[in-house]
């Protein structure tokens, strides 16, 4: 028995043997749609990450993810809210063979939380929500009543027949216990199509799909429905990251994929939308210490992409 065994509540000790059986069994990617399983038995070399709206739980160790100026550090019994799309730099910082590093994460339709928000009006409503928006990513002590909840929804992946059925209903059942929960603020603004960080977020997850395309912030403004002085404003505060900086994050870190998926160097600045290879190697180069042909050759393993919180 590990000594958190002896220090953490017994919902979080029943969901972390449940998730270390889970990933033995079934590995980090699995049946259920947008949960991923994480495990390390030692602390991680940067990992740059492409985060989607979603919901990550730490079980055992610690972690820190940045973005900008705003770094967040969480721990065992700490959850971690991403509001809407956006490139991270994470590192695993506590971890070890005998207290491995777990932690699981799962995506969160936007959507299914409007839904909820219509169907329990008033219910929620004693939260009020923050109309200068909140930065992207938040923060709290995960409240008792998720366990449960998580336990069920890992105890599916051993009854795949029901995952279709059963996991959308525990996963709205997560999401109501979130939204009463200390960060159910934040859910709320996500929800809510027409907060500040509803509309950033679907601009974020539109540059996601569309990085290499060129655009005028004033189409992104447009498109959040914003004066482009307003939109730059509430883009920067939630993400960390100008328009600009954002795309260019998403470029460079795809174009690393496509490196490690044996793509050539030489069309890769392409693909992502460089006009320019001078330039793409130079950014290239500063974001990750080396031009893209070096890079692609030497690639070591403390340095990682994940796809996922």
């Amino acid at each position: 028995m590990c000594l958190a065994d002896t220090t953490d509540g017994k919902g979080l000790t029943l969901l972390r043997k449940r998730m270390a059986s889970c990933w033995f069994k079934h590995g980090s990617d699995n049946a259920i749609a947008g949960l991923r399983l994480t495990r390390a038995t030692e602390p991680s070399g940067t990992i740059r990450a492409l985060y989607q709206t979603s919901f990550c739980l730490v079980l055992q160790g610690v972690k820190l993810t940045s973005v900008g100026d705003l770094s967040v550090q969480y721990q065992t019994g700490d959850c971690l809210f991403a509001s809407v799309n956006m490139p991270v730099i994470s590192r695993i910082i506590e971890a070890s063979p005998d207290y491995p590093y777990l932690a699981l994460s799962l995506e969160i339709d936007p959507a299914m939380l409007a839904a909820l928000l219509a169907d329990s009006a008033g219910v929620v409503s004693g939260q009020q929500t923050n109309r200068n928006g909140h930065q992207a990513l938040r923060t709290a002590r995960a409240p008792d009543d998720v366990y449960d909840p998580l336990i069920r929804l890992l105890e599916l992946l051993d009854h795949p027949k029901d995952i279709a059925v059963l996991a959308p209903l525990i996963q709205r059942e997560l999401c109501w216990r979130l939204l009463r929960s200390p960060l159910g603020v934040a859910l709320q603004e996500t929800g809510n199509s027409d907060s500040e960080t509803a509309r950033i977020g679907r601009v974020t997850a539109w540059l996601r799909e569309h990085y290499h395309q060129t655009f005028p912030v004033a189409d992104l403004a447009d498109m959040a429905n914003m004066s482009p002085a307003s939109f730059y404003r509430h883009f920067k505060a939630i993400t960390q990251l100008t328009p600009i900086q954002f795309q260019k994050l998403v470029r460079l870190q795809e174009a690393r994929r496509l490196l490690l998926t044996e793509h050539e160097v030489a069309s890769v600045g392409y693909q992502v939308g460089y006009e320019s290879p001078s330039q793409f190697s130079r950014d290239y180069r500063k974001l990750f210490g080396a031009p893209p042909g070096k890079d692609k050759a030497t690639m070591r393993s403390d340095i990682a992409i994940e796809s996922h919180v």
